[in-house]
């Protein structure tokens, strides 16, 4: 029911979008032009100031908790998303970067938490609904050795993390591998959902952004001469912004995407290809 004196929009469809950062803030406004939002963090303060923002400039919004590593926490999630009806779009932003955690955490956050919230919200997903999850460039240029890949068939197990950093060497138990291993799972975890996905009329993809202007980004090229690299080869000589990710979100969530399922949609500015011509 509508509140007089607010912004609330009970007619309208949720979603919900994992992460209160720079990058989960900006989806959050694009979707929030056409969504009832649920902003979700493990930060509930971040997460209510940036609902209290979306309602502020107009739209309808509220926050919830959430530890995407911990399965109860995730279960609690779907059980405030099922009280709303279920949801139109599923926004998984939140994820660590390679400098942001040792090798175990950041394969925790970034591959087993997005793991195990589409497991969990799946079975809320009706006739049109679609799963967009954050990948990254890095997805594209890792190779999986067979000890590895065979592990990222089960991304949401409890021990995946202990796992893979087993299977590979100690030398390689760096954030840097853990981020690539993770984004690189994420495109696998969409190929191989789809079809349960697809089994309710709704979709799962995955979106890699290659060097995008975002706060925790910019952190990085201080530190990485890599990316500093990565910046000087990138055809369009510029970051990526966060809005033109959005834009992105915003397509793949909508009706003019419904044939996108089970695949990764790439915007890095021509980077990939220019690595693999040399």
């Amino acid at each position: 029911m509508h509140r007089l004196g607010t912004s609330s929009r009970p007619d309208w469809q949720l979603a919900v979008v994992i992460g209160a950062g720079g990058l989960g803030t900006a989806v959050a406004r694009r979707l929030g032009q056409r969504h009832r939002v649920l902003v979700v963090d493990i930060d509930h303060e971040r997460a209510v100031s940036v609902a209290r923002g979306l309602c502020e400039e107009g739209g309808d919004a509220e926050a919830a908790e959430c530890d995407v590593t911990r399965p109860e926490s995730v279960d609690a999630l779907a059980r405030e998303v099922a009280a709303r009806g279920g949801f139109r779009v599923l926004a998984h932003v939140a994820g660590l970067s390679p400098v942001a955690g040792g090798f175990e955490h950041i394969l925790q956050v970034n591959l087993t938490g997005p793991a195990l919230v589409t497991r969990a919200l799946l079975p809320l997903a009706g006739q049109g609904s679609a799963a967009i999850l954050i990948a990254s460039l890095a997805a594209h240029t890792y190779r999986a050795v067979p000890a590895v890949e065979s592990l990222l068939g089960d991304p949401a197990h409890p021990h995946t993390a202990s796992r893979l950093a087993a299977a590979v060497a100690p030398e390689d138990r760096t954030g840097a591998t853990a981020y690539h291993i993770s984004k690189y799972g994420l495109l696998s975890l969409c190929r191989r959902e789809a079809q349960a996905w697809g089994q309710r009329g709704a979709r799962i993809v995955s979106l890699s952004p290659g060097l995008i202007a975002t706060p925790m980004g910019a952190a990085e090229f201080s530190n990485s001469p890599v990316k500093r690299e990565l910046y000087a080869r990138t055809p369009l000589a510029r970051e990526g912004t966060m809005l033109e990710i959005a834009d992105l979100v915003e397509f793949l969530a909508s009706d003019r995407a419904s044939f996108i399922s089970g695949t990764d949609v790439l915007a890095d500015g021509g980077l990939y290809g220019t690595l693999r011509s040399g």
